[in-house]
């Protein structure tokens, strides 16, 4: 029930009475600032005087911090706890919360901002110390919204001026497949899905890294590449019982989320070990597809480093040698979906591929606005400013003078 007054805090007038542990508060609905606390505990000398303790003095708690700091604070520790982080990380992350909280414009924030905060200090805390965890994680823990947690997340690292490095990709994978719910038999993952873990996670790091050389990992969010990669490992390793398992099955069996982009990764994926399939002899008179060159990965990763250099390399240097061979020679340069082959006599043996970034091989597409082309006829009107702009001559301007006076002459009646 809202009572009068305002929160020291926030200065909000939306207080709600709150119980907790059956003793009545008074806290903020914007901030979630404790206004007025219920009696938890008494001291021995204030029980033989009946007299009541509020909790922040029984736990000694200081009285120059606020409730809701207090409460941040509580929550901090028990997150550190609960993910069993070693006693300095706590201590780093409690220090970032009380940095954090007496920013203005944090301390300003809504109550949702403030609730993701504790696992920003957190986050940040391992991730300048290399420890491997991930924003969804936490937001898992937290039943935190992910839009919301990473602008809080980007805004404190901002204001703060921290200096936070990146995840390292291979701890990424480790700690992000140790996750997957298929390394051990249950009633929801037949035993034909479980896999070996330390299998399905060295061939998913082998993927990851053709990826990341291929340049499908550069400028975007590593999960869809890792949830992809980790797909084909674990399709790869038994592919006669899981070619037709989709995706968004084995994400659903392995008990985590199908990241949105995931889909196009995997094609992008797919799309790389063709390409690198057709510089195996012996696979060629194969005709693979991208489903059935899912069978080979082992064989492609093997090999990955010649394979790339032969499948993938700055051909323009080669392609104008081709094109002044081929003008030598009778050949025909021709371009079949944004590769150039050169072919005599119509064969066309395929030319290694650019590698370059995705956002280069498919640009995005610009809106190109079309002006109407105007037919001139030459019986348009031309104003006198204009006539007078052509007038080079003083014999001309002489004879536009008489024009203008001939035409100024009224008509005889």
């Amino acid at each position: 029930m809202p009572r009068g007054g305002s929160c020291p805090d926030c200065g909000s007038t939306e207080l709600v009475e709150d119980s907790h542990y059956s003793q009545s508060q008074l806290v903020c609905s914007q901030c979630g600032c404790v206004v007025t606390e219920g009696v938890l505990t008494t001291t021995f000398a204030d029980e033989g005087n009946l007299r009541e303790v509020a909790y922040s003095r029984s736990t000694g708690e200081n009285e120059q911090v606020s409730r809701s700091q207090q409460r941040g604070l509580r929550r901090v520790r028990d997150l550190c706890r609960v993910l069993q982080l070693p006693p300095t990380f706590e201590d780093t992350a409690v220090a970032y919360y009380q940095r954090a909280y007496r920013h203005p414009g944090i301390r300003a924030a809504r109550l949702q901002k403030k609730e993701v905060l504790v696992g920003c200090c957190v986050l940040i805390t391992c991730r300048q110390h290399n420890w491997p965890l991930t924003m969804g994680t936490i937001c898992t823990l937290l039943y935190a919204n992910l839009d919301v947690f990473s602008g809080t997340y980007m805004q404190m690292v901002k204001l703060l001026g921290l200096d936070v490095p990146a995840l390292c990709l291979a701890d990424l994978v480790k700690t992000y497949c140790s996750s997957f719910n298929l390394f051990q038999t249950s009633p929801s993952v037949p035993s034909k899905y479980v896999e070996d873990k330390e299998k399905m996670l060295s061939r998913t790091l082998q993927l990851v890294d053709l990826a990341n050389e291929t340049w499908l990992v550069t400028g975007r969010h590593p999960l869809p590449v890792i949830t992809a990669a980790t797909f084909l490992a674990w399709q790869s390793l038994q592919p006669s019982d899981r070619l037709t398992c989709s995706l968004a099955r084995f994400c659903k069996l392995a008990n985590v989320d199908l990241p949105y982009p995931a889909s196009s990764r995997l094609q992008e994926l797919l799309a790389v070990l063709l390409r690198m399939a057709e510089q195996l002899a012996w696979l060629q008179v194969l005709k693979l597809n991208k489903r059935s060159v899912v069978k080979h990965i082992g064989d492609l990763l093997q090999h990955r480093h010649t394979l790339i250099r032969k499948a993938f390399r700055d051909g323009t240097e080669e392609m104008e040698a081709q094109k002044e061979e081929g003008q030598g020679q009778g050949w025909g340069i021709e371009e079949v979906g944004g590769t150039s082959f050169s072919s005599p006599e119509g064969k066309r043996p395929p030319s290694p591929a650019l590698l370059l970034p995705p956002c280069m091989l498919k640009p995005p597409k610009h809106l190109h606005l079309t002006h109407p082309i105007s037919t001139v006829t030459g019986d348009e009107n031309i104003s006198d400013s204009e006539i007078e702009q052509y007038l080079r001559t003083p014999q001309e301007v002489r004879d536009f003078q008489r024009a203008q006076a001939a035409m100024s002459i009224p008509n005889p009646p």
